[in-house]
């Protein structure tokens, strides 16, 4: 596949495209980049008086997902709620889900899941809403955490290196591009790898940076992008691959830790180090820059993948760019 065939694939995939309707949400909601809360992070801020920040995350996922896996649909919606406090350089304390099932029998895996889940990485959950009246599965799950000092999306600068950190001791969880390594792990492995998002942010390192969800790398460095007012180029060569996994499906899978950080040169080694001594794999896979474009590169050739400016991706209307 050539690189414009590849940009192409990305562009034009249901797992790329499905998140521009964020931006119909946000707007139907009168929302923007500038609320309270800042849409387009991975988790609502919420300043604190004295410091710090609260912070809440929530997701809702999609029926044919629940109702394919749902023990699984349980376990991600502490997962991936957890991770995304994690992005913000937070610490997560408490969850509440939203279940909707056609009997208590039906709900048993999903409702299994979310215990398992909760378990493991030591996050209770504290309440939520439950409907036994439904014609089917349905789940939603929302997260309370807090940060001492933030990563957010909208503070990549030009001259960054963009490091991927992804847990690659995993596997494929059919029929979706979900990449699982949290499964039959110890928990003490799960926590300590979560904690080293507020340790980086506590430690001044990591300012800017987004988990890869939803969209994958290329789907979270446009976000990314599109947040901080900034271009990205991806190094495509230098994207860690899992064997076996083909580069196009890679670039949109959904890691079950994932992280893109938006780094300074020179503080790139000291970030690496200890996400590195966790057996995490990290790499330098691109560069921010200045302008609204992410790009594709391998070699000396490139290929658009998106420009954020000509086809807002998430936020309902982008102003100019911060770093044009």
């Amino acid at each position: 596949m050539t690189l414009e065939a590849l940009a192409g694939a990305l562009r034009h995939h249901p797992s790329i495209r499905g998140k521009l309707a964020i931006a119909g949400a946000t707007g139907a909601l009168g929302l923007h980049h500038e609320s309270i809360g800042r849409p387009g992070d991975d988790a609502a801020i919420l300043p604190r008086e004295g410091g710090g920040y609260d912070l809440l995350a929530g997701e809702g996922f999609i029926p044919q997902f629940v109702a394919a896996d749902p023990w699984f649909a349980g376990w991600c919606g502490v997962m991936v709620n957890l991770s995304d406090i994690a992005a913000m350089g937070g610490r997560a304390h408490a969850l509440i889900d939203q279940v909707w099932a056609p009997s208590p029998e039906a709900a048993r895996p999903l409702m299994q899941g979310l215990r398992d889940a909760a378990d493991a990485y030591g996050v209770p959950i504290v309440g939520g809403h439950t409907n036994y009246g439904s014609p089917a599965l349905g789940l939603a799950v929302t997260v309370f955490g807090s940060a001492d000092a933030l990563i957010t999306s909208f503070d990549a600068e030009p001259g960054d290196v963009l490091l991927a950190a992804i847990d690659m001791r995993g596997s494929y969880r059919p029929p979706f591009d979900n990449y699982c390594a949290s499964l039959d792990v110890p928990p003490a492995r799960l926590r300590g790898d979560l904690a080293l998002l507020p340790e980086l942010a506590e430690s001044g390192l990591v300012r800017a940076g987004k988990d890869i969800s939803q969209g994958g790398i290329v789907g979270t460095a446009l976000m990314l992008a599109e947040c901080s007012g900034v271009a990205v180029t991806l190094d495509v060569d230098n994207i860690p691959l899992p064997a076996d996994v083909a580069l196009e499906r890679w670039l949109r899978t959904f890691p079950s830790f994932g992280y893109l950080l938006s780094v300074k040169p020179d503080e790139v080694g000291a970030v690496r180090a200890p996400i590195a001594a966790r057996d995490i794999t990290v790499a330098e896979i691109g560069r921010v820059e200045r302008g609204s474009t992410v790009t594709l590169r391998s070699g000396s050739q490139s290929a658009l993948f998106w420009d954020w400016k000509r086809e807002p991706y998430i936020r309902p209307t982008v102003a100019e760019p911060a770093h044009a």
